[in-house]
Parts: structure tokens; C-alpha cells; sequence
């Protein structure tokens, strides 16, 4: 069994590259069906935000695949156009980078917190489509876990920060102040309500756009107002900065809506959506100034940051290695699990013989050997699992053999 994955990030590629290669969830589904099928294929996994896309698999012994291969037939790429913006990556080096991943440290924005829920939103997904194995599950919930950890543990200067915090930031540093401005948000989504919400706290007056259809259903940031979809470009005039955060695979603003909507001032555009919400062509009106996700990247990391990390290092190093521990093991646990039931069987017959002597009835009796039996079990575990953390692998291997003759019939 194997672990192998490809992806493409915001290091590699730009949003245009990266757009053409990420999936909806609806999407994603049906490609994690697609291979799923594939020979070879045990469980796989799609991350995909604004930022990358990943595509993970748990591989059997004689698969001779490609991942890249599959996500250029998937979406009908030419795969020698694109092959120098993905990077493979296998076992432990693909172990190591989920890790570093899912705790922020390898996001545009380090140490954002958004990305713990990518990665289990993710597992989830693949969870639900039946295209996951025990070999992803316990790698991405193991990730998940040294991510909190870090969070919990580690100080980063800029904890809680996203995207639109850095843009804030980079916004005020060019002298564009976000107190007292008049701003609408385009999307209602997990990216959308985040920005809304730090828009507000940093003074701005926020509208959200919701559909019409789902007015009544949705929430929005306290102190936000909302407006309809279709009633946008009526409130754009009025706007000094506009941030677009959806899923729609249309332009939430163009260029000749913009041209007509009557704006009379200076008005900043933010688009942070994958593929982009905001036709590029708008960023050349001469009132208008357009900003993509890409725009917000941190230049260089502070020493303070950077101890940071080298802090986060240690605990996922830690993290890692009881991952190691299960993956290496793995494939005893069935039988380790018989070796248990036999020996709890075993203790039964030699404790029952002493209980039916003894004065008590047959309920608590009944109670007091199910009491016994996960007694039995936690023990026979710890002894069995302790071996394994401090044997050899070849050495454990053989004291499970030798645990097995005892109860061969």
C-alpha cells in the first residue's frame, strides 16, 4: 500500500493556471468516483481552494499509474502544456507535506486557520462519495489533529489572519483606509462571510449580496446589510471598495457593467474567487483598480514567525511519527485483533469456572464477565501495542507469530 499525491498551488502556477484545474464539490464527487474505479486505486482524496488543488490517493502494490495523467483526462488537458506547474510527491515526503499543509505553514497567508477546515471538508466529501480507505482516514484525521495542536501550542504573529486580513493590511499600507468606507461583498459563502466580518471589525460600512431565492434561508455577519444578487450593480456606485468570494462559474462583475453602472469615484476591486469572479478586462477602466488573490503574498517571514515554525516543526515531526507507527502496523491489526479475542475467550473459561461458585445472581454475573471481557481486551492491547513501540519491526512480527501458536487449534 501506498500514498501518492499531485498538486498545484499558488506557488506554481497563477489563478488562471490554477482555475482550470479546480473542482467544484459537485465536480470533485464525480472525478473522486472516476478514480475510484481506476485499477490500482484503494481510497482517494480532492482538496481543492482558492489557493490549490491537490488530488491524494492510497495506492495497491501493483498500481503503475498517474494522477496527473488521470486530472488531464479528467479535464480534457493537453498534459505536456501543464506538466511544469504540478509537483508529485509519495509516501513520506507526501505524508510530510499534508502535515505542513494543514496547519497553515504552507499557505499564502501562514498560520490562516481556514485551511483545517479545507482538509477535513475534504475528507469529508470523499467520505460521503464512498471513495476514501483507512489509509486516507486516519492520515487526514492524524493531520487535522497535529494542526490543532500547533494552533493550540504555537504563537504566530498573525494567527486567525486570511486573505482578506492581508489585503486589509496591504490596502492601508498604500494608504487606502478601510474606516468609514462604503463596501459590498459578492457572496455569502464560508470566504464571503469571513471577509464581511473583517471588513466590519476594521470600520467598514459591508452589504452582502445574497440570491433572491435563498434570501430568507441565509445568515450574514451582525451588523452587515444585505442586498439581492441581481440588485448589485445598483449599489456599486455608492461603493469605494467591492470584494467578490463565490463559486460561480460566471463573472459576478465585467467590464461593460462597470462602464454603465455610473461610477463617478475611485473604486477598488478584491476578486478572491478560483476560478475569478471579476473579468480581468475591468482592472483597465481608468477609475477602477483590480486586485486578484494573487496580489496579497507575503514577501518574506519575520524571525519571530520563522522560531514560530521551527516550533510547529517539532510537534509535527511528533504527529508524524505515530502516524508512521499505525501505517507500519497496519496490516497486523486484524490479526492482533484475533490474538485479543482468543485471549479474552481463554481468561472466560478459566474465571467462569470460579464464578459459578461464587454467590451472586446470574444478571450481575452477567455484568461482571462483560466487565471482565473489556478489561481483558484494554490489557491484552497494551501489552501487545507496547511490544510493537519498542521492538524492532522484524522482532514484533515474531512475538505475534508466537502469540498466534498459542492458540492454534
Amino acid at each position: 500500500m501506498g500514498i501518492s499525491m499531485i498538486g498545484i498551488d499558488y506557488n506554481r502556477a497563477c489563478v488562471d493556471v490554477r482555475a482550470q484545474f479546480s473542482f467544484t464539490k459537485k465536480h470533485a464527487v464525480t472525478a473522486l468516483e472516476h478514480l475510484k474505479q481506476e485499477p490500482g486505486i484503494a481510497g482517494c482524496i480532492i482538496l481543492s481552494t482558492c489557493n490549490r488543488m491537490e488530488i491524494w490517493a492510497s495506492t495497491k502494490e501493483d498500481w503503475n499509474g498517474s494522477l496527473y495523467g488521470f486530472l488531464c483526462r479528467e479535464k480534457g488537458k493537453d498534459p505536456e502544456k501543464f506538466q511544469e506547474y504540478f509537483i508529485q510527491r509519495e509516501e513520506e515526503e507526501a505524508v510530510e507535506h499534508l502535515f505542513y499543509l494543514t496547519s497553515g505553514l504552507k499557505s499564502q497567508i501562514l498560520a490562516e486557520d481556514q485551511i483545517i477546515t479545507q482538509v477535513k471538508d475534504a475528507l469529508t466529501l470523499s467520505r460521503e462519495a464512498f471513495c476514501t480507505d483507512n489509509v486516507l482516514e486516519v492520515l487526514f484525521r492524524t493531520a487535522v489533529t497535529a494542526a490543532k495542536k500547533v494552533k493550540t501550542e504555537v504563537n504566530f504573529s498573525r494567527a486567525n489572519s486570511s486573505v482578506i486580513h492581508q489585503a486589509i493590511r496591504r490596502l492601508e499600507e498604500k494608504g487606502f483606509s478601510i474606516q468609514g468606507t462604503t463596501c459590498m461583498v459578492i457572496g455569502n459563502g464560508e470566504m464571503g462571510k469571513v471577509t464581511a466580518l473583517a471588513l466590519k471589525e476594521a470600520g467598514a460600512d459591508v452589504t452582502v449580496t445574497v440570491r433572491q431565492y435563498r434570501s430568507g434561508m441565509v445568515t450574514i455577519p451582525k451588523g452587515c446589510e444585505r442586498i439581492n444578487y441581481g440588485d448589485r450593480m445598483q449599489l456599486i456606485p455608492n461603493c469605494d471598495l467591492v470584494v467578490s468570494a463565490t463559486a460561480s462559474p460566471n463573472f459576478t462583475l465585467t467590464k461593460e457593467l462597470l462602464e454603465n453602472a455610473g461610477i463617478t469615484g475611485h473604486l477598488v476591486l478584491i476578486d478572491l474567487a478560483v476560478p475569478r469572479d471579476i473579468e480581468p478586462k475591468a482592472g483597465s477602466l481608468p477609475n477602477i483598480t483590480l486586485y486578484d488573490i494573487d496580489s496579497f503574498k507575503i514577501d518574506s517571514i519575520s524571525p519571530k514567525m520563522q522560531e514560530s515554525m521551527e516550533k510547529a516543526g517539532v510537534i509535527l515531526k511528533e504527529q508524524m511519527e505515530e502516524f508512521y507507527n499505525w501505517f507500519s502496523g497496519k496490516d497486523l491489526f486484524p490479526r492482533i485483533q484475533e490474538i485479543k479475542a482468543e485471549a479474552v475467550e481463554d481468561l472466560n473459561l478459566r474465571i467462569l469456572k470460579i464464578l459459578k461458585k461464587t454467590p451472586m445472581d446470574d444478571h450481575d454475573r452477567e455484568n461482571l464477565l462483560k466487565a471482565i471481557d473489556t478489561a481483558a481486551g484494554k490489557v491484552v492491547n497494551k501489552m501487545i501495542f507496547g511490544l510493537r513501540d519498542s521492538l524492532e519491526q522484524d522482532a514484533f512480527v515474531e512475538c505475534v507469530e508466537g502469540l498466534e501458536k498459542l492458540y492454534e487449534n
